[in-house]
């Protein structure tokens, strides 16, 4: 993992564009914390404060603009304090890991809520940021599916992954929330009735077509964004990925096909402070600013333009949006809808017993 520093006079073109690259050793805990006084008293804020964001693999280009632009109006109201970022992007559960175990994020952008969950029961996270804006939900996105030009393995739903000989690309679950997702996708979207051929309110026909899925899986990369490169380079017939980053790429010149099965979950992706960490390095109001920011309509209307995203109400969501060549949704579903996370975690899907557990273990033979 590498980090990025990004000062508002290095951001251009909602891309990131480093000062200079270190690695994560030098941003042990004790090396970040210069703000903090050796006797353990109170700190002094530095006059460039500097926040250290840990993200997921995809929304790189969305925030660099968000930075950017965030950078900018916090110098305009502040007396030309520069507030300079570091950040780091990696598989989601990956960096929260890392969060736990040291690494001195000041603020996490994860892919979904178990991840976020991970930092908290480490005790970095004291506040309950459930009661942040929107659940500190900053970005929403449906699961989807990329498909080579023309779509010439006439991949339209769920039940098509499971065809003999398919290849298809989707992260490590282990180590990515975006691999999760797309198992709860295609989980949820059997459990409502949606996929040909597979019983409503069934776990057995979930876990039957999730064995049928998995075993035409032939990669799982450490992240999203390394599955659909993956993907870009050649490899597979499909990949499970999420919308916005389909089309991200799509607007990038790349040939991505993208495919919205009939049925599909919405991402929800959280951003919170790691209040605990931010308040050692003497950045906790400047942190807490930044993620309030990110609920506004400015800079909801970046996660948009730059990063493709939906709407984060879910009707406002399921409609989409032309311009950006996102279509209305047929059936598209929450996490709550189908058990919410605790539960899936624990039991139905990726517990012990769950379908995704069992599916995978019949997948591998």
């Amino acid at each position: 993992m590498s980090m990025k520093w990004v000062s508002a006079r290095h951001v251009a073109g909602g891309a990131a564009v480093g000062l200079a690259l270190l690695a994560a050793q030098a941003c042990a805990p004790g090396g970040a914390s210069t703000n903090t006084s050796s006797s353990g008293g109170a700190c002094k804020p530095a006059k460039s404060p500097v926040l250290t964001l840990a993200a997921y693999s995809t929304p790189y280009d969305a925030y660099g603009k968000l930075i950017s632009t965030w950078q900018k109006e916090w110098a305009a109201a502040h007396n030309k304090q520069q507030v300079i970022f570091q950040t780091s992007f990696g598989g989601s559960t990956t960096q929260a890991q890392n969060v736990a175990s040291g690494f001195p994020a000041d603020i996490v952008a994860l892919s979904l809520v178990p991840d976020v969950q991970i930092i908290q029961k480490a005790g970095l996270i004291t506040h309950d940021w459930s009661k942040d804006p929107n659940g500190g939900i900053v970005a929403a996105t449906p699961v989807a599916l990329d498909v080579r030009p023309g779509n010439p393995k006439h991949i339209t739903n769920w039940s098509d992954l499971t065809k003999s000989g398919l290849q298809i690309l989707t992260p490590d679950p282990a180590q990515s929330g975006g691999a999760r997702w797309n198992i709860v996708a295609a989980y949820g979207a059997s459990m409502r009735g949606k996929v040909p051929g597979y019983t409503a309110n069934s776990a057995s026909a979930a876990q039957r077509l999730l064995t049928s899925i998995f075993k035409n899986v032939t990669v799982m990369d450490k992240s999203a964004n390394d599955s659909l490169k993956n993907f870009q380079s050649g490899n597979g017939d499909v990949a499970i990925s999420y919308e916005n980053q389909i089309l991200l790429s799509k607007a990038g010149g790349t040939p991505d096909q993208l495919v919205v099965p009939p049925s599909t979950v919405l991402v929800q992706n959280p951003t919170v402070v790691v209040d605990k960490n931010a308040q050692t390095h003497c950045v906790l109001p400047i942190a807490n600013a930044f993620v309030k920011w990110l609920h506004s309509s400015e800079a909801q209307a970046i996660f948009a333009k730059t990063g493709y995203f939906r709407l984060i109400d879910p009707a406002q969501a399921q409609q989409g949006s032309e311009k950006l060549g996102q279509g209305p949704l047929t059936d598209v579903f929450t996490i709550d809808q189908i058990g919410g996370w605790n539960q899936l975690s624990s039991n139905t899907v990726f517990g012990p017993s769950g379908a995704f557990t069992q599916a995978l273990k019949a997948a591998k033979g």
